[in-house]
């Protein structure tokens, strides 16, 4: 019987390049208005989510189509990643106002650790789009979210891979206990920096950002910001990753790489052309030969 190893999809020099333009445009646009002077109209950062949002989803297909050029994802593949996201979908409002227990993001740490960085990036993704779209959560924040998401699942693809001599069993699902754990909290880092901009005023200068400042002494007042308004749900949303990957994580990542395996998603595919038959002989067969790596 085979034991293949199965190794996330690796990214090629197009898939690269496209998930850093995603990502240096999905900084800019939410970090500019920190180095913007004070007559720019910043504290209207919640205008630029349309121009942000019609960014992203081009660059988002750019993704999956050079990914699929670089490794040959195919049909199946994208089968893979609509049902994830559809589960991930339904997956977070379960715990969605309660104390940041999040089941989804169990999910997303896994399959971008399974699938690989660009995989995860495009799942992520699209996982909060179809999760927005279920629970009426549409709205300025949602390419931040989407953003946010697709990075959080990329970093768990770009960890240690579990190829011959890495990471297997106790000690890989410590890794990414540990990795969830830190993310988590820059998940929640990243989507609260777009909305901190956004609100406040000349009153509020205590925690909320002062358009024209210097960028040290508004992210000295956006980590207090942290302090008094999320830093207990981010620890729910960590403490509760931790909790699952190390519960139940073991099994979801066999069961996730049994699918991958049997997708067989970088199978290199040839046809073998048959000899000529000798004379009297009856014709010979084509055969499929399927190259696994």
């Amino acid at each position: 019987m085979s034991t293949r190893t199965v190794r996330p999809i690796r990214l090629g020099p197009r898939s690269v390049a496209a998930l850093l333009l995603v990502s240096l445009i999905g900084l800019v646009g939410i970090g500019w208005p920190l180095f913007a002077d004070g007559a720019a109209a910043v504290t209207n950062h919640a205008a630029d989510a349309p121009w942000l949002f019609a960014l992203l989803l081009p660059l988002l297909i750019a993704v999956v189509v050079a990914t699929i050029a670089d490794c040959g994802m195919d049909a199946k593949a994208v089968a893979m990643l609509g049902v994830l996201a559809a589960v991930g979908a339904a997956l977070r409002p379960l715990g969605a106002g309660t104390a940041g227990l999040e089941p989804m993001f169990f999910l997303m740490l896994l399959s971008g650790r399974v699938l690989g960085p660009g995989f995860g990036f495009v799942l992520g993704a699209v996982t909060m789009f179809a999760s927005a779209l279920l629970t009426g959560g549409v709205g300025p924040w949602m390419p931040t979210q989407m953003l946010a998401m697709g990075w959080f699942a990329m970093g768990a693809g770009l960890l240690p891979g579990p190829g011959p001599g890495g990471l297997r069993g106790r000690a890989e699902l410590l890794m990414l206990s540990a990795y969830g754990f830190v993310a988590a909290f820059a998940y929640g880092t990243v989507t609260n920096l777009y909305g901190w901009v956004t609100i406040g005023g000349p009153g509020d200068q205590a925690i909320f950002f002062v358009p024209g400042d210097s960028v040290h002494d508004n992210l000295v007042r956006f980590l207090a910001y942290l302090l008094a308004t999320s830093l207990g749900w981010d620890l729910g949303r960590a403490a509760f990753t931790v909790v699952l990957t190390l519960t139940v994580g073991g099994a979801l990542l066999r069961a996730l790489r049994r699918a991958t395996r049997r997708a067989n998603f970088e199978a290199q595919v040839t046809f073998e052309a048959p000899e000529a038959p000798s004379p009297g002989e009856a014709p010979h067969r084509t055969y499929v030969t399927y190259e696994l790596e």
